[in-house]
């Protein structure tokens, strides 16, 4: 960890967590079942965008989330030194 300094590492991490666990909470629990039947007022390919949420919409928002997720990740590896090539460089060095 660049300056042994792990708290910011995992503070920033759980941070990422909580807004992305947020996210989900959002989009699998009210999008999909507290206003379903409201959002089945908007059609999205001949059914109710409440209905497709619950189906189809979430599934797609969960694999957009996981690349995020790894995205994210990777930046903060690169910040705090601890990504694949600096591992790597810091053991040639050694």
């Amino acid at each position: 960890m660049q300056d042994g300094k792990p708290t910011g590492y995992w503070r920033e991490n759980l941070r990422i967590l909580g807004i992305l666990l947020g996210l989900w909470t959002i989009v699998s629990f009210f999008l999909s079942i507290v206003f379903a039947d409201a959002l089945d007022e908007l059609r999205l390919g001949g059914f109710g965008f409440g209905f497709w949420m619950a189906q189809q919409g979430s599934i797609y928002v969960y694999v957009v989330m996981i690349f995020v997720y790894i995205r994210l990740m990777d930046r903060l590896d690169s910040k705090y030194g601890v990504d694949e090539e600096s591992l790597r460089r810091k053991h040639r060095e050694n």
